[in-house]
């Protein structure tokens, strides 16, 4: 199952990165905007693999950076931001 983002996440820039509101649970998050990136790449479409992939390519990266996205997902999956 490809990581997808919950519903009716409100992402919004602020300095130095992206605050991200959760209204069902009255929650607020902050992150960089290599976070947020990842967080928009899961729409149910990319595989974590494909994630990683695609971060290595938008940041000329000559490393796959799998374990900084692994983490990223599993962070952001224990703080409810994806299913």
């Amino acid at each position: 199952m490809n990581p997808q983002r919950v519903d009716g996440l409100e992402i919004n820039p602020a300095e130095d990165g992206f605050i991200v509101y959760q209204p069902e649970f009255d929650r607020v998050h902050f992150l960089n905007a290599t976070a947020v990136l990842i967080l928009e790449l899961c729409n149910g479409k990319n595989s974590e693999q494909q994630i990683v992939e695609l971060i290595e390519e938008a940041y000329s990266l000559k490393e796959k950076p799998e374990e900084i996205v692994r983490e990223a997902l599993a962070k952001m999956k224990d703080d409810g931001l994806l299913t």
